[in-house]
């Protein structure tokens, strides 16, 4: 990709009213765009960014046996009514009556939808377990919109929900998932502290939370060391039991014909707070330092002569030569000076940079520049794909 052909409206100064660094970074380096207090646009590179943590999410939720799909954000408030839960976040819930009068809700979560699908579908122990999932955007109208995405009245969560006919089966499945979310933080670049939590309104008899040491934590954690830590809450997993299945009548049809409620577990991750998350624990003076796994792009390649065609030719044969690897390029061709350039590329935080000078290329060499430690290394001009393979070679294992 060329800067010049993307959209790409980074900032010079820190933005009015911010206090989070990521919320700041999120702004500067033209992720997300503030539509009004909690609500916000994703911009191409902030897209980008997304788009990559839910890959994570989907490979591993998909290799641990759940199923994708996708259900409405659009709830009648009659199944809400059914479990209570009308009542209990009565304080977050978007309400509206439709023409016909129909009192709606726009989905804060999921369980009552799942739940009157499932058992619709699901009459025999048979058909259990089942796991599924989906990647949707949820609406809580938050009194206190704080920190830019990571508490926001508009956002996109992973919600799973596991249907077994026994404890013993919630248990295993329960066990998947907790593999699976250690899995995907460990991709993102976090180490989050796994504790047992409140179930809250969720309900339940057991759950886990995810919590990732950050300054502008609103929950804390006892670190390895015994220090409590501000924290924030990445992801979160229950086991329900049967609170819903029993309120919504979803039952199966045992080996002896007994008619039983469904067990249940949900499982949620916030999707749209990760990437809040992954800045406030990968950043620096300068700007982001994204993971490889879910930077926009992985190189950024900084021609500094566009005028001199040597230095254009190298640049055009790199930028072939990882696009042919599929390693993600984006080319800063743009008529700014620089240190603009330089500046730029720190802040929107790609791992490596090639950076391509006439007087480097007198001795035959070019500059990669390590974001994550800001370490830079000379290397041969014929030598540098091959670096930058080797180093993400070095990342993959």
């Amino acid at each position: 990709m060329l800067w010049s052909k993307y959209f790409i409206p980074t900032l010079k100064e820190v933005p009015v009213g911010t206090e989070a660094v990521s919320h700041q970074l999120l702004l500067r380096a033209g992720l997300v765009h503030m539509l009004t207090s909690g609500v916000y646009s994703y911009l191409p590179l902030g897209w980008k960014v997304l788009k990559k943590i839910e890959n994570i999410i989907r490979e591993e939720m998909d290799g641990a046996g759940a199923h994708e799909l996708l259900m409405p954000a659009i709830h009648p408030m009659d199944l809400w009514q059914q479990t209570g839960r009308d009542k209990t976040l009565e304080e977050v819930m978007i309400r509206f009556k439709n023409k016909k009068g129909q009192l709606m809700c726009l989905g804060p979560t999921h369980e009552e939808i799942i739940t009157d699908l499932v058992k619709s579908f699901v009459q025999s122990y048979r058909q259990l377990p089942l796991t599924l999932y989906q990647i949707q955007t949820k609406f809580r109208d938050e009194t206190r919109p704080r920190f830019g995405v990571v508490r926001a009245c508009e956002f996109i969560m992973k919600d799973a929900y596991s249907f077994d006919t026994s404890v013993e089966g919630l248990k295993k499945n329960y066990d998947a998932m907790y593999g699976a979310y250690t899995r995907i933080f460990a991709r993102c670049g976090l180490k989050p502290i796994i504790a047992e939590a409140d179930t809250g309104a969720m309900g339940g008899r057991l759950s886990h939370e995810f919590l990732v040491p950050a300054a502008i934590g609103e929950d804390k954690a006892l670190d390895e060391n015994g220090v409590e830590r501000q924290c924030i809450e990445v992801g979160h997993i229950f086991q329900l039991g049967t609170k819903y299945s029993e309120a919504l009548s979803a039952v199966f049809l045992d080996e002896h014909g007994k008619q039983n409620p469904i067990i249940m577990g949900c499982y949620g991750i916030g999707v749209s707070r990760l990437i809040a998350t992954i800045i406030e624990t990968h950043h620096d003076e300068k700007g982001i330092q994204w993971p490889v796994e879910v930077a926009p792009f992985t190189v950024a390649l900084l021609p500094l002569q566009l005028n001199d065609p040597e230095v254009m030719a190298l640049a055009s044969s790199y930028y072939d030569e990882l696009t042919k690897s599929h390693i993600d390029v984006l080319m800063d061709n743009r008529e700014e000076s620089a240190g603009r350039k330089f500046n730029d590329a720190d802040l929107i935080g790609i791992p490596y940079r090639i950076t391509i000078g006439k007087r480097g290329l007198t001795e035959g060499n070019v500059e990669i520049k390590h974001r994550a430690s800001n370490a830079v290394e000379v290397v041969s001009r014929d030598k540098a794909v091959d670096r930058i393979k080797a180093l993400l070679a070095v990342v993959g294992k």
